[in-house]
């Protein structure tokens, strides 16, 4: 239904945002990932997934999430799909750990790092390691797509390689490499690099 906002950012602070577009502010919860993308940004494209919010005291809403990837927004509503994890407790995982430690630890089935996020107790930790073990690997949710994999650089040039007629595995791993040795490479350094590499 909202795949993305992009606009100005209006307001902005680790938990939540203010984008204008079309006129409209539209108010949208973040993780401290995301914010660490968009702290020093005045615009900002952010993939969103929607959500009701019922409460006893409240009208029924619509609460918008925001991400700076689409990868994060992936493992946000992989982890809302484990029984006893809520908006607010995924994107508190979010922002307690980087996805890549989410990812590492639902890998390894490392209980106690899940554990080490507030609200998340022994029974939910081995329900989200028991229900996602399988999906991430069939949803191809992996530490090589998270982690660097955040930098929206890495995906632009990813996607102008893969137009070009590049594999797309093996351009990922060019451009890991490249980002690796020098993480303040530009879209454009990326593209040159990678091409030279492939």
């Amino acid at each position: 239904m909202l795949e993305f906002l992009k606009g100005k950012l209006i307001e902005k602070n680790p938990a939540y945002v203010v984008i204008e577009n079309g006129g409209i502010g539209y108010l949208v919860n973040i993780s401290l990932q995301t914010f660490s993308f968009i702290k020093e940004a005045e615009e900002a494209k952010l993939f969103t997934h929607l959500a009701f919010k019922i409460e006893a005291t409240t009208p029924v809403g619509l609460v918008v999430y925001g991400f700076a990837t689409a990868t994060e927004r992936q493992l946000f509503r992989l982890l809302v799909s484990v029984s006893g994890v809520g908006n607010s407790t995924a994107l508190l995982m979010l922002s307690a750990l980087s996805p890549d430690r989410i990812i590492s630890a639902i890998q390894n089935g490392e209980l106690a790092v899940l554990q080490s996020v507030k609200g998340i107790g022994s029974k939910t930790a081995q329900r989200i390691i028991i229900d996602l073990q399988d999906k991430i690997g069939k949803e191809k949710v992996s530490t090589e797509f998270l982690g660097i994999a955040h930098n929206t650089r890495k995906d632009e040039a990813l996607i102008a390689l893969t137009t070009l007629g590049f594999n797309k595995a093996n351009s990922e791993k060019a451009l890991t490499r490249l980002l690796q040795k020098n993480p303040e490479l530009s879209v454009e350094q990326l593209i040159k690099e990678a091409l030279r590499i492939l």
